[in-house]
């Protein structure tokens, strides 16, 4: 009898009481239901919205701009567009007396960028991160004008730039007749002019990309330098400063990009004429206006498009690799 007994009992455990059975059924059914009809539409409408604007809004209109550059259209109707081919290239690179004028403001700009506000945005971003007091306020008394509109800061620094009345010209004494100084209407200083007001910004996006480096720092380096005897100058150049080759990268990458983009400040400024001709600049007077030319303006758009490319595929090419290689 004890050998039934058992065998009986070993039976009972084999089969599954009702409640496990039923509760493994309904978390089966659970998964199975974790997306309902009512979320599978909700989801569908959240990615799909952006996704579909993206779309039209980037690629659609990128795609369409490189195939209105071979054409001459005055914006007055589909039927007009004429294919035109390499006209537009053609008369841009030779016939164009702004072009190679607003290539070279570009390259100054990016010039500029680099030298004067991106190493002050390291050495203040250097600053901040040893904890000094009150570090929060500077971090954002520095990074406010990143935040604030472009249109916004032209239009402060037009008032700083005036000839009669400007912050600059009263200090310097040069707002009484016959001493002003134009600096937005002179051709050889409205260039730098505008450039101080772009390099005001860029200093505190600089310093934002170069804090978030620093922070990532591992702090045993450091720890290792002071143990070698290494002063403060020693460990950032030979230690911290290697580091800090991928927030070097983006930096680099980031100021291309706003050097190339470059439009707000001086359309405030002056619409771009009189010495401050860029390739932004260029598209826009072209392509809106009362002699509308499309297809020319969308070359210069491909051109800078052409521009930008030579610099963000290599990035990509280089960051792809890195995270292969991780």
């Amino acid at each position: 009898m004890t050998t039934d007994t058992t065998t009986k009992s070993q039976e009972a455990a084999a089969v599954p009481p009702p409640g496990r059975a039923s509760g493994k059924k309904r978390v089966q059914q659970g998964h199975k239901r974790l997306l309902t009809r009512r979320d599978r539409i909700t989801l569908a409408f959240m990615a799909g919205v952006p996704t579909v604007l993206h779309v039209l809004l980037v690629w659609v209109t990128a795609l369409a701009s490189i195939l209105l550059a071979f054409t001459s259209w005055d914006g007055i109707g589909f039927d007009s567009i004429k294919w035109v081919g390499l006209d537009n290239f053609q008369q841009l690179f030779n016939d164009n007396p702004q072009f190679w004028p607003a290539v070279q403001h570009n390259v100054i700009w990016f010039v500029v960028l680099i030298l004067l506000p991106t190493p002050f945005g390291l050495f203040l971003a250097v600053q901040l991160d040893k904890k000094i007091r009150f570090s929060r306020v500077y971090q954002t008394a520095f990074f406010l004008p990143v935040v604030i509109s472009l249109a916004c800061i032209g239009f402060v620094w037009q008032l700083i730039y005036n000839p009669d009345t400007g912050l600059i010209n009263s200090l310097i004494g040069a707002n009484k007749p016959g001493h002003y100084i134009d600096w937005i209407g002179d051709p050889n200083l409205n260039l730098w002019a505008v450039l101080v007001a772009a390099s005001w910004r860029h200093t505190g996006y600089m310093m934002i990309l170069y804090l978030a480096g620093l922070k990532s720092v591992d702090p045993s380096l450091r720890e290792a330098s002071a143990l070698d005897g290494a002063n403060e100058w020693q460990t950032f150049k030979n230690v911290i400063f290697p580091t800090l080759r991928p927030t070097n990268t983006i930096v680099l990458v980031v100021t291309i990009i706003e050097s190339l983009r470059a439009f707000d400040l001086v359309f405030v400024f002056n619409k771009g004429a009189q010495g401050t001709e860029l390739l932004s600049i260029l598209v826009t007077n072209n392509i809106i206006g009362e002699s509308s030319r499309i297809g020319y303006g969308s070359a210069i758009a491909v051109v800078l498009l052409f521009i930008s490319l030579i610099v963000i595929i290599p990035y990509l090419i280089a960051t792809f690799r890195k995270e292969r290689r991780a």
